[in-house]
């Protein structure tokens, strides 16, 4: 065919001819390929394999009178596959997992023991007959056995009877006192594992609610920092207080600046360095680390530990509040203290961390001048700092 045929107009829309012969060929190819895609789709539906007769589940549908079985009281079910489909993601996963009740608390409890009768060189009552309650503060019913329930593991620390207390510090013997101030008596005593702590016997909280003074203790338990002394645990029985201890092994503060350590102290500047950063930093815990702060407010040498690399931990914090801020410093030991204390808070009450941090101003000022902050045998300009 000649290219003047191919040009020569049609009377179809008078197009060329050569168009219609490529819109045609183009048509073709089209329907062509159409064609090869359905004859691929039917093979590949032939080829696929159906699944046998005997795999379906021959599982009877469920009985019109069979009993939904309810799960026991305190679990929780799970959602069926249907329910789960329809629930939303987010409502699934806020969903809250209530354990059984069988692992909520577990005690156990000796055999009641016989009455005995000893000695007791501080004064205080027996604990024959009382009982030490649960972290959760729940009372024991008042007929239940006389038992000693074994120290708690749960929580923050543990809670200790009366004679277990008794027994580590041989009957609070008048040998086993490390230390005395206007908060308790601190014994030192061995647990029946081997473990070295100090008691504090609380003197100024007597007929205290057990109730509040659990959760401030529980408050100062939780609080933990290297330069700090941990609670380890605490002890409520009848009018009895107590707190438990981890127990510092190096003396505190004032004993080495006032004691008798001999000729030449061992304090070097290096260690007095030491321990006024490592109060420091504990006093910063205690005021910009906790939330809500504590304000200690009685910081003073006697209440500085050190252990055997002469690194200071803070004791008693908290026992303000745990003893009430209107009792804080009526004690026999007032001059003890009396060097340390804000002139604004001796004069108007008002106290804040501040009050801290000039007490602690006091204490680097006795670590630096070995002087106690008022010394009365001093001429009397030099009575003070």
């Amino acid at each position: 065919m000649s290219e003047s045929e191919l040009s020569r107009s049609t009377v179809l829309f008078g197009l060329r001819l050569w168009v219609l012969l490529a819109i045609a060929v183009g048509a073709a190819s089209v329907l062509l390929l159409v064609l090869l895609s359905v004859l691929c789709f039917l093979g590949s539906r032939r080829r696929r394999p159906t699944t046998p007769a005997h795999h379906l589940s021959t599982s009877a549908p469920p009985s019109k009178d069979a009993r939904k079985v309810n799960a026991p009281e305190g679990i929780q079910e799970a959602p069926s596959h249907a329910a789960a489909a329809k629930m939303p993601l987010a409502r699934v996963l806020q969903s809250p997992i209530t354990p059984p009740p069988s692992v909520k608390e577990q005690r156990v409890t000796y055999p009641e023991q016989p009455p005995h009768h000893s000695h007791r060189s501080s004064g205080m009552p027996s604990s024959q007959g009382s009982t030490c309650e649960s972290g959760d503060g729940a009372a024991p019913a008042h007929h239940a056995p006389k038992a000693a329930p074994e120290v708690s593991r749960l929580g923050w620390g543990h809670w200790y009877t009366l004679e277990e207390l008794e027994t580590a510090t041989e009957m609070f013997a008048d040998e086993n006192v490390i230390g005395e101030g206007g908060y308790g008596i601190v014994y030192h005593g061995v647990l029946e594992d081997g473990t070295q702590v100090g008691v504090k016997n609380l003197l100024n909280n007597r007929g205290q609610a057990e109730k509040e003074f659990k959760v401030e203790v529980e408050a100062i338990g939780r609080v933990r920092h290297k330069n700090l002394v941990r609670l380890l645990g605490y002890c409520a029985e009848g009018n009895q207080r107590m707190l438990v201890y981890e127990y510092v092994d190096n003396g505190n503060l004032e004993q080495w600046l006032h004691g008798d350590v001999g000729p030449v102290s061992p304090l070097t500047w290096e260690h007095r360095m030491k321990i006024i950063l490592g109060t420091a930093k504990g006093l910063l815990y205690l005021h910009e680390g906790l939330e809500p702060k504590v304000v200690h407010r009685d910081v003073k040498a006697s209440n500085i530990l050190l252990d055997k690399h002469w690194n200071a931990k803070l004791s008693d914090f908290g026992l303000a509040k745990l003893l009430g801020s209107e009792r804080s410093y009526v004690t026999t030991r007032v001059m003890g203290t009396f060097g340390y204390v804000a002139p604004e808070y001796a004069g108007t009450g008002m106290l804040n961390e501040t009050s801290d941090v000039y007490s602690f101003g006091i204490l680097v000022m006795e670590i630096i001048s070995g002087r106690v902050p008022v010394d009365y045998n001093r001429p009397p300009g030099e009575v003070s700092y």
